[in-house]
């Protein structure tokens, strides 16, 4: 389970971090997010990964949920949708001061240098 769990982090970290680097921002913006969903299930599965475990430690138990990561978690999914949400607003900003999305404001198929001749 814990390989299953790790492969799934490993997978949403790649996926974010070539999402980011994108030129476009829509695909900034879910790389973002799913980096932010990768440190969730991160943070979540560092608390083990127990089934109906109680969330404090009784007399006798020696399996509890740790309820720390829980609240962790709970506490980024608040930051990021706050984080998304200003950088949702920034880019429709950006999009319609300029008509375009790009990140870097450049139109597609104009490199460094060169210029448009239409």
């Amino acid at each position: 389970m814990e390989l299953l769990v790790a492969s799934a982090i490993g997978v949403m970290t790649a996926a974010g971090l070539y999402l980011v680097l994108r030129l476009r921002t829509f695909p900034v913006i879910l790389g973002i997010s799913l980096l932010t969903y990768a440190v969730n299930v991160f943070l979540f599965a560092s608390g083990r990964l127990t089934t109906g475990a109680p969330p404090v430690l009784r007399d006798g138990m020696t399996v509890y949920a740790d309820p720390l990561p829980q609240a962790l978690v709970l506490t980024a999914i608040v930051i990021s949708f706050g984080m998304t949400a200003v950088v949702v607003m920034i880019g429709l900003g950006a999009f319609l001061g300029s008509n375009d999305d790009h990140v870097d404001d450049q139109p597609d198929g104009e490199e460094d240098g060169a210029e448009s001749t239409s």
